[in-house]
Formats: C-alpha cells, structure tokens, sequence
C-alpha cells in the first residue's frame, strides 16, 4: 500500500508541475507569478502529506474511512465537473472557480487556454476561489471536523488540504490520485450520469473516451 501511495503522489507532483509549466510558452510576467505560486502550493502540501500530517487515503479506502472513521467528503471540484458526477452527501466547495473576468488581459489569458487545454478536455479558465475557506468554514465550523479532501485527480485537492491546514483544520485527508483512480464500487453512492472517474473528461477527449468504452463493450 506504501509503494502504492507513493507512486500516487509522485504522479500527482509531475502533473502539477507540467500542468504550472505549460503557460511559460505563451505569455511573460504573469504566468511566470502563477508558476510560483502553485509550484510554492505544492511544495506546502507535499511536505504535509510527507509527514502524514495530511493523511493521504486510497479511493478503495475511502469509503471505509468515511462509514468508520467518521471523514466527511469535501469535493473541492469546480460545478461543472460535479454535475457530471458526485458522492451522494459529500459537501462541495470549489476551490477553483470560472475565471468570468472580461478584462484584455483575461480574454487573452481565456483564448490561449482554450486552445491548449480547452478545446481537449472542455475545461473552463479558473480561478482560486477567494471565498473557499470562508465557505468551508460556513459549512463546517468545527476545526476538529475530519475532512477527506477530494478532486479529480488529486491536484487541486492538494492545493485544499494545504489552504485548510492553514485555516486551523487539521483532520485532514486527501483523496490518493483523486476520484478518477476510483473504480467502479469503491464509492457505492455515487450519482449523476457519468463514471465519477470520468467526470473531469470533456471537450475533444470526451468523444474519443466514448469511442474507446463503445470498441470496448463490442470487442
């Protein structure tokens, strides 16, 4: 389980970097200040998932710390992905939301995302969300609350975990490789009318998914 974890994390560790990377190549100043400080994000979340003071917990353990351990799901994905698909009873408040500012900069900012990552996985352009630990404070004012902090694919759950020890909770677990590591039984509650494993996939990448589940049922 130790190899297993740890392979997880890695994994979630490089796609951060890439995906903090990837603006270098369009703009100057302003992706270069988002580069550090999501780089720095990631750095406070390993360390406190490297000491286990962030506990992480497996998709095919989690419901088992939520039914016996007493965790409660925060799902930290942005609206569109969990209309897709949810844990029935889990809370939600997005960490990162729709960036809806129209100003020259954003616009330019909106149609260079789109054409590097929109376009292929449907993903709006976001933003942190100022309010998030207000939010989560709103619904959960006991700091002593056990919190298993959830995503896609682990990413932004850290970025949670970290902004929520910070904020004085520290029960905290983060949901190894996030929902989309998840198999089929490994959250029975699960709803909505997708796969919570494939909730995050949109755009381009949606219709080749289908295309591979339809050659997969017939072949």
């Amino acid at each position: 389980m130790a190899t297993q974890l740890n392979h997880v994390f890695r994994t979630s560790i490089l796609k951060l970097k890439t995906q903090s990377e990837t603006p270098l190549r369009t703009s100057s100043r302003t992706p270069r200040f988002e580069v550090i400080n999501a780089t720095s994000s990631a750095s406070s979340a390993r360390q406190l998932i490297e000491s286990g003071t962030v506990r992480p917990i497996l998709p095919k353990d989690a419901s088992s710390a939520i039914n016996s351990e007493g965790f409660i799901l925060l799902d930290v994905r942005p609206t569109w992905e969990r209309e897709k698909a949810r844990v029935a009873g889990s809370l939600h408040v997005p960490i990162f939301v729709e960036d809806k500012d129209n100003s020259p900069i954003t616009l330019l900012k909106k149609w260079v995302h789109f054409g590097y990552i929109g376009l292929w996985t449907g993903q709006y352009l976001t933003t942190v969300n100022s309010e998030f630990l207000s939010q989560v404070e709103n619904d959960i004012p006991g700091k002593d609350t056990k919190l298993l902090v959830a995503c896609g694919e682990g990413l932004r759950s850290m970025t949670a975990a970290s902004k929520l020890y910070n904020g004085g909770y520290k029960n905290l677990g983060w949901l190894a490789g996030g929902f989309n590591r998840s198999k089929d039984n490994d959250f029975p509650s699960a709803e909505g009318k997708e796969k919570l494993q494939y909730a995050t996939v949109g755009g381009a990448s949606y219709i080749f998914l289908q295309l591979l589940i339809f050659l997969k049922a017939v072949g």
